[in-house]
């Protein structure tokens, strides 16, 4: 031992002079950060888009269903039949997205990701040229066709953009990157509700035009994302093509980082071999899968019981009640839309760090106690009023 000792103090200069190696961040290539914005503008930035820009022109629709009902019956429409359209035109959207949603894994499946992105906006152009079409025509019901439909187009993105951003990822970023659904989410948000601010598209006039503009992004996908490669994942497994696998590894993370993503891509394929398909109603059934489906069903449940849709959908209705004044409220609206964007960026940020466990307690714990807030503010509120 006493000799041992000696040793380590002739090589304690050196030891003073060594340096613990530098952790080395991995950052995703620019050709794969303009992949997931080619797959995000025209994905769930449509979900976000979709969502907030209905809120700017809801007089406007309004005060045209009315006038448009009155042409047609020469009668002014009942106050309960104005709501109702109203509220269809708004929660056609939801209808439209189960849809979407329903047949978003088995496109992914048939035509890709990258091919199911494609053809998905077909559905947005639609919804473009048929509410853009409602007011020259003077039919409303084509308001409600293309809301429809632009929920069809975001049910279909919400399942095979995630898939795409996932499997194009990089596995030491892929936690990060599977991050940009939310972020193109809010940021589709908060884009809505600032091009539905008077300064821009939000006056009376401008309203066909406004919600005409869901095929912008759609026509920017369309030119941009046919440049990039399928998804490496879909190309082996489902398809069996190694080559072009090969071709989009190297084209996403360069010929000598490839290696080790594609050897990861080969075990699962080796792993799902004999395996079929389960359909969704075959999940309920698998004993094995109870606790991950009890997982998510409570997540999902909770994530929509949270009440932001509403203020999304009915933002000027919530923020009338609260005493917000009119000329005010698409401000604070927008404000709403920037807090959810800075918190999706934050989230992408820690999310390697900190761990999704973490983030899902510690986000809904904070929305608990918002809820709590909010309760005991409007319980006062309607006493003071009394």
């Amino acid at each position: 031992m006493g000799k041992d000792n000696g040793e380590l103090k002739e090589y304690q200069p050196l030891l003073k002079d060594f340096k613990e190696p530098v952790r080395q961040i991995k950052v995703p290539s620019k050709s794969l950060l303009l992949a997931v914005w080619a797959a995000g503008i025209g994905g769930t930035f449509q979900y976000g888009y979709n969502i907030s820009i209905i809120n700017a022109p809801t007089k406007s629709v309004q005060n045209f269903i009315n006038q448009t009902w009155t042409d047609r019956y020469n009668t002014e429409i009942s106050t309960q039949m104005l709501t109702l359209l109203w509220s269809t035109i708004v929660s056609i959207f939801t209808l439209g997205g189960l849809v979407g949603a329903s047949v978003g894994g088995t496109l992914a499946i048939r035509f890709g990701r990258k091919g199911t992105l494609l053809f998905n906006n077909t559905f947005a152009l639609l919804a473009a040229f048929f509410m853009g079409l409602s007011y020259p025509s003077g039919t409303f019901e084509l308001l409600i066709i293309g809301r429809f439909l632009t929920g069809v187009n975001a049910g279909i993105a919400i399942c095979a953009q995630p898939l795409y951003i996932g499997e194009i990822a990089p596995r030491a970023l892929r936690g990060a990157m599977s991050m940009g659904t939310s972020i193109f989410i809010t940021g589709g948000i908060l884009t809505g509700q600032v091009i539905g601010l008077k300064e821009l598209l939000g006056e009376e006039e401008y309203w066909p035009i406004l919600l005409s503009t869901t095929c912008i992004p759609a026509i920017l996908q369309l030119l941009i994302l046919p440049w990039f490669p399928e998804s490496p994942r879909y190309l082996l497994i489902d398809r069996g093509d190694d080559v072009a696998c090969t071709k989009a590894l190297t084209w996403f993370h360069g010929p000598d980082k490839y290696h080790g993503e594609k050897e990861d891509i080969e075990r699962e394929r080796d792993c799902a071999i004999g395996i079929k398909p389960k359909k969704p109603w075959e999940l309920f059934k698998d004993r094995n899968l109870r606790w991950q489906l009890l997982t998510l069903f409570v997540i999902h449940m909770s994530q929509q019981l949270n009440g932001i849709n509403a203020i999304y959908f009915y933002a000027d209705y919530v923020f009338t009640q609260a005493g917000i004044p009119a000329d005010k409220i698409p401000y604070a609206t927008v404000g709403t839309g920037a807090c959810e964007c800075i918190t999706a960026l934050t989230c992408g940020l820690l999310i390697e760090s900190l761990g999704r466990r973490a983030l899902i307690i510690g986000g809904y714990s904070l929305m608990s106690l918002c809820c709590v807030c909010f309760t005991v503010a409007l319980t006062f509120q309607v006493n003071s009023d009394l």
